[in-house]
Protein backbone atom coordinates (compact mmCIF):
# COMPACT_ATOMS: atom_id res chain seq x y z
CA UNK A 1 0.00 0.00 0.00
CA UNK A 2 1.28 3.52 -0.78
CA UNK A 3 2.45 5.77 2.06
CA UNK A 4 -0.50 8.11 1.46
CA UNK A 5 -3.47 6.23 -0.04
CA UNK A 6 -5.66 9.37 -0.03
CA UNK A 7 -5.00 11.10 -3.34
CA UNK A 8 -7.92 13.51 -3.69
CA UNK A 9 -10.67 15.24 -1.74
CA UNK A 10 -13.57 17.51 -2.62
CA UNK A 11 -15.34 19.88 -0.24
CA UNK A 12 -18.78 20.71 -1.59
CA UNK A 13 -19.98 24.29 -1.17
CA UNK A 14 -23.10 26.36 -1.84
CA UNK A 15 -21.50 29.83 -2.05
CA UNK A 16 -18.12 29.56 -3.80
CA UNK A 17 -16.91 33.10 -3.15
CA UNK A 18 -17.75 32.85 0.55
CA UNK A 19 -15.98 29.47 0.76
CA UNK A 20 -12.89 30.74 -1.11
CA UNK A 21 -12.63 33.72 1.24
CA UNK A 22 -12.94 31.43 4.29
CA UNK A 23 -10.32 28.87 3.21
CA UNK A 24 -7.83 31.38 1.80
CA UNK A 25 -7.96 33.46 4.97
CA UNK A 26 -8.06 30.67 7.55
CA UNK A 27 -5.33 28.59 5.85
CA UNK A 28 -3.35 31.64 4.70
CA UNK A 29 -3.14 30.26 1.17
CA UNK A 30 -4.35 30.97 -2.35
CA UNK A 31 -6.78 28.73 -4.25
CA UNK A 32 -6.62 28.42 -8.03
CA UNK A 33 -9.58 28.16 -10.42
CA UNK A 34 -9.70 24.86 -12.29
CA UNK A 35 -11.58 24.25 -15.54
CA UNK A 36 -14.39 21.71 -15.58
CA UNK A 37 -13.19 18.26 -16.72
CA UNK A 38 -15.79 18.24 -19.50
CA UNK A 39 -17.86 21.09 -20.98
CA UNK A 40 -21.18 19.42 -20.12
CA UNK A 41 -20.36 19.25 -16.39
CA UNK A 42 -22.08 22.16 -14.67
CA UNK A 43 -19.63 22.88 -11.88
CA UNK A 44 -17.13 25.35 -10.49
CA UNK A 45 -13.86 24.16 -8.94
CA UNK A 46 -11.07 25.89 -7.02
CA UNK A 47 -8.03 23.81 -6.03
CA UNK A 48 -5.84 23.97 -2.95
CA UNK A 49 -2.11 24.38 -3.68
CA UNK A 50 -0.06 21.20 -3.96
CA UNK A 51 3.29 20.03 -5.29
CA UNK A 52 2.35 17.72 -8.14
CA UNK A 53 5.98 17.21 -9.24
CA UNK A 54 6.58 14.43 -6.71
CA UNK A 55 4.95 11.02 -6.55
CA UNK A 56 1.29 11.18 -5.42
CA UNK A 57 2.06 8.95 -2.46
CA UNK A 58 4.53 11.42 -0.99
CA UNK A 59 3.07 14.88 -1.48
CA UNK A 60 -0.24 14.28 0.27
CA UNK A 61 -3.77 14.54 -0.96
CA UNK A 62 -4.78 17.15 -3.51
CA UNK A 63 -8.19 18.68 -3.28
CA UNK A 64 -10.54 21.47 -4.17
CA UNK A 65 -13.74 23.29 -3.38
CA UNK A 66 -16.56 22.16 -5.68
CA UNK A 67 -19.94 23.68 -6.42
CA UNK A 68 -22.01 21.26 -8.50
CA UNK A 69 -25.72 20.93 -9.17
CA UNK A 70 -27.24 18.14 -7.11
CA UNK A 71 -24.47 18.05 -4.47
CA UNK A 72 -24.95 19.78 -1.15
CA UNK A 73 -22.40 20.83 1.43
CA UNK A 74 -22.15 19.59 4.99
CA UNK A 75 -21.29 15.96 4.22
CA UNK A 76 -19.88 13.50 6.73
CA UNK A 77 -16.23 13.14 5.68
CA UNK A 78 -13.69 15.17 7.69
CA UNK A 79 -10.68 16.50 5.79
CA UNK A 80 -7.66 17.41 7.92
CA UNK A 81 -5.32 20.18 6.84
CA UNK A 82 -1.73 19.96 8.08
CA UNK A 83 -0.27 23.05 9.75
CA UNK A 84 2.49 24.17 12.13
CA UNK A 85 0.11 24.88 15.04
CA UNK A 86 -3.55 24.02 14.57
CA UNK A 87 -4.54 26.64 17.17
CA UNK A 88 -3.45 29.39 14.75
CA UNK A 89 -5.77 28.24 11.95
CA UNK A 90 -8.59 27.61 14.45
CA UNK A 91 -8.20 31.18 15.74
CA UNK A 92 -9.02 32.52 12.26
CA UNK A 93 -12.25 30.54 11.86
CA UNK A 94 -14.86 32.53 13.82
CA UNK A 95 -13.79 35.92 12.46
CA UNK A 96 -14.17 34.49 8.95
CA UNK A 97 -17.71 33.16 9.33
CA UNK A 98 -17.03 29.65 10.60
CA UNK A 99 -17.45 28.02 14.01
CA UNK A 100 -14.88 26.28 16.19
CA UNK A 101 -16.33 22.89 17.13
CA UNK A 102 -13.36 21.63 19.15
CA UNK A 103 -10.39 23.78 20.17
CA UNK A 104 -6.86 22.42 19.83
CA UNK A 105 -6.60 19.13 21.68
CA UNK A 106 -3.92 16.51 22.10
CA UNK A 107 -4.12 13.21 20.28
CA UNK A 108 -1.14 11.89 22.19
CA UNK A 109 1.95 10.89 20.26
CA UNK A 110 0.16 11.81 17.01
CA UNK A 111 0.10 15.54 17.77
CA UNK A 112 -2.87 17.86 18.02
CA UNK A 113 -6.12 18.52 16.17
CA UNK A 114 -8.80 21.20 16.08
CA UNK A 115 -12.23 20.73 14.49
CA UNK A 116 -14.21 23.56 12.88
CA UNK A 117 -17.31 24.12 10.77
CA UNK A 118 -16.71 26.17 7.61
CA UNK A 119 -19.08 28.75 6.11
CA UNK A 120 -20.79 26.00 4.09
CA UNK A 121 -21.59 23.69 7.02
CA UNK A 122 -18.70 21.26 6.46
CA UNK A 123 -16.68 19.98 9.43
CA UNK A 124 -12.94 20.16 8.70
CA UNK A 125 -9.92 19.51 10.88
CA UNK A 126 -6.49 20.99 11.39
CA UNK A 127 -3.57 18.77 12.43
CA UNK A 128 -0.18 19.72 13.87
CA UNK A 129 2.60 18.02 15.76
Amino acid sequence: MPINPVVWFEIYVQDMQRAIQFYETVLNTKLEKMPAPTPEMNLEMWTFPSDKTTAPTSYGACGMLVKMDGFSSGGGTVVYFGCQDCAIEASRVSINGGTVVKEKMSIGEHGFIALVRDTEGNIIGFHSM
